[in-house]
């Protein structure tokens, strides 16, 4: 029966529910509180910052009032959906307090959600909330009625009634664990409801120290209020063990899943690049490149665009489930920044139309946002090549692999002062060597090395850029 205090509670007290802040991400870390109870807030001030698995994000919240409770600490990883700040929109109207989230029960019946539809993110409305439960834990008392169950299969990828024999995880974990090897029939769960996590999986997958094993028979703990952030711990004096989360566990599954999808074939070019640097040098005295910032770099992101246009087939992408080469009529070109969370590789949106100009700009602004934490998930997503350098570490060279979803990837290593044949005598010239992996189910040798050797050319004839343009 619903009273007339539950009505003015529900009225009174608004929560806040972690958004999906973009592509289709499952889940985040809260990384700082910039509030705490007690403090008024106003619509569109940021309360916290999340790092989900491709970037930092700041979170606005979306309406007024004074935070009531602050649901999870720092360093908790929550899933899309969970609520993670109350906020009493009418103070001082009463001692009413709001009802904390239910701890995990058998009845099928759900508890009362916040009114339904389509919910305030970032920006605008995310996705309809979804009614479905999670699978019940497994002893206890009442089971999930069928439908529930059905729904919650559909909900993690299965299509249909799981049996409870099969072990429960979702569909990414169970790739993790057909990559690794491992069986997930031997795998402890540790996931809310029995599921498996990723985390399960890698334990299960190298030696632990042995511990005692937690007794089967034993009855569930109740589940606690909020999951304990996961720390660094160090084991002796001889190891330290990080928690693998953020843009690190992204990292991890997207670079296995490239390297075990797409067949890699990595060619290499060392190439005299003298000239391109007198270009350099030329082009910071430019009143027209004033207030940009003019590296090689730069000159070596045109000349990849202009082999693009020249070899329009290198631009595409493989689409496994339609069976198809999908050709881009754009280039979304990705820069890998190296940043204190991680390698992370943002893109410069339809850099094919750019001016010169522009794409330094452009340039200088993804650089400074990625290590400034700022990149956000759209910034990284639709790429359509990339380019790494590594020669700012002093490398000359590496086999880089494929971003996910992209076709190529140059890598551009040092540039040194070397011993140089030049119009027939050794000189010392400026030189460097380029690296380009690409996926040879789409792109063929030929056309891999036409678009390699078309880079190299500019960068020796950097009049090119004008000619092939």
């Amino acid at each position: 029966m619903t009273t007339m205090t539950d009505t003015s509670n529900a009225a009174r007290f608004r929560e806040f529910k972690m958004p999906d802040v973009g592509e289709g991400l499952t889940e985040a870390e809260i990384l700082k509180w910039y509030v705490q109870p007690g403090d008024t807030v106003t619509d569109g001030q940021v309360v916290c910052e999340v790092e989900t698995a491709k970037a930092a994000v700041e979170l606005p919240i979306p309406f007024d009032g004074v935070v009531h409770e602050l649901r999870f600490p720092e360093g908790t990883t929550v899933d899309v959906g969970q609520v993670i700040i109350a906020v009493d929109v009418a103070p001082g109207s009463g001692d009413a307090a709001p009802a904390a989230e239910p701890a995990p029960v058998a009845q099928p019946e759900p508890e009362p959600e916040a009114p339904k539809g389509r919910q305030p993110v970032l920006v605008g409305y995310g996705v309809s909330e979804s009614s479905t439960k999670r699978r019940a834990r497994k002893g206890m008392a009442a089971a999930v009625p069928a439908a529930a169950a059905a729904i919650q299969g559909e909900m993690n990828g299965h299509g249909a009634v799981v049996p409870e024999s099969r072990p429960l995880a979702k569909p990414p974990v169970r790739k993790l664990a057909k990559d690794l090897g491992i069986d997930l029939a031997t795998v402890v769960p540790t996931g809310e409801g029995g599921i498996i996590t990723r985390e399960d999986v890698h334990a299960a997958a190298k030696p632990v120290p042995a511990q005692a094993p937690a007794p089967v028979a034993a009855e569930p703990a109740p589940a606690p209020e909020a999951p304990a952030p996961a720390v660094v711990t160090t084991v002796g004096a001889r190891e330290t063990r990080i928690p693998v989360k953020g843009v690190r566990k992204a990292i991890a599954q997207a670079m296995v899943g490239s390297a075990f999808t797409a067949p890699h074939v990595t060619e290499f070019v060392t190439v005299d690049v003298t000239r391109t640097m007198k270009l350099v040098a030329e082009l910071k005295e430019d009143k027209e490149m004033a207030g940009v910032r003019v590296n090689p770099l730069l000159i070596i992101a045109k000349a990849l665009l202009v082999a693009i246009k020249r070899n329009p087939g290198v631009n595409a992408a493989w689409d496994e489930a339609n069976q198809e080469i999908v050709q881009k009529h754009y280039v979304n070109l990705g820069i890998a920044a190296a940043t204190p969370r991680g390698l992370i590789v943002p893109n410069i949106k339809d850099a094919h139309e750019q001016t010169l100009p522009q794409l330094a700009a452009s340039l200088g602004e993804l650089v400074s946002t990625a290590r400034e934490g700022r990149t956000s998930p759209a910034a990284m997503a639709g790429g359509t090549v990339t380019i790494t350098n590594v020669g700012v570490f002093g490398v000359d060279t590496g086999t880089p692999i494929l971003n996910p979803g992209e076709s190529a990837i140059l890598a551009v290593g040092a540039i040194k002062l070397q011993p140089w044949v030049h119009k027939g005598k050794v000189k010392p010239r400026q030189v460097t060597t380029l690296a380009l992996s690409f996926d040879h189910r789409l792109v063929d040798g030929e056309l891999g090395s036409k678009v390699l050797a078309d880079v190299a050319a500019i960068l020796e004839q950097p009049k090119r850029l004008i000619t092939w343009a």
